[in-house]
């Protein structure tokens, strides 16, 4: 059995600011998503581990970039969940500030893995992350979480109908059934982030 290098992730810090974050070097995937799209789950699946990132009934409950080391030279990068989260104006505004910065500056960023639900796939924001990634020529993968709560035949119809709008809007951006209930997709997603993170080694 091939070994699932994102078994070795660990938490190392949780950053209010670009300045706290690990030096700008090595390879680096970043978690998007909607709050309440799964996000943290996904992350935790794919490391094959059950509490690596925290979730939550509560959506908005990631409110910093939160760092995972799988080595000193690669991490993965859970950002704040976007949406609903009651949070005061102020810190949604800087929030906003922080990841926009993060994304168009970040050199070690190889990638963007978006994560939404597949009941509710392309929202406005999965819209603008992914314009974002087309327009600093960075990868992507839309996650279409909770693909368990569809039937077979809407989640292949489901993704059929995502992979055609991606097709016109962001080519080149990979979409995926994900459940981590299932387990489907899991395999797959670990080959694409492996790909990214490593390919450079």
């Amino acid at each position: 059995m091939q070994k699932n290098p994102f078994r070795e992730a660990s938490y190392l810090l949780n950053a209010h600011r670009l300045d706290q974050l690990p030096p700008d070097a090595g390879a680096e995937i970043a978690f998007a998503g909607r709050s309440n799209a799964g996000k943290s789950t996904a992350l935790n699946k794919i490391c094959d581990q059950t509490g690596l990132a925290r979730t939550s009934k509560t959506p908005g409950r990631t409110q910093q970039l939160v760092v995972f080391l799988l080595d000193e030279a690669h991490r993965l990068i859970d950002l704040p969940g976007y949406g609903y989260a009651k949070v005061p104006d102020k810190l949604r505004d800087h929030w906003r500030a922080t990841l926009d910065a993060y994304l168009r500056t970040r050199e070690s960023l190889k990638g963007i893995v978006l994560v939404m639900d597949a009941r509710h796939p392309l929202r406005e924001f999965d819209r603008m992350m992914l314009d974002f990634a087309r327009a600093t020529g960075r990868d992507s993968l839309c996650l279409l979480t909770k693909a368990d709560k569809l039937s077979r035949g809407e989640a292949a119809r489901t993704l059929h109908a995502v992979r055609k709008e991606l097709a016109s809007f962001a080519p080149g951006a990979q979409a995926q059934l994900f459940s981590s209930l299932s387990g489907n997709g899991v395999d797959e997603a670990r080959g694409v982030l492996s790909k990214w993170l490593f390919a450079a080694d």
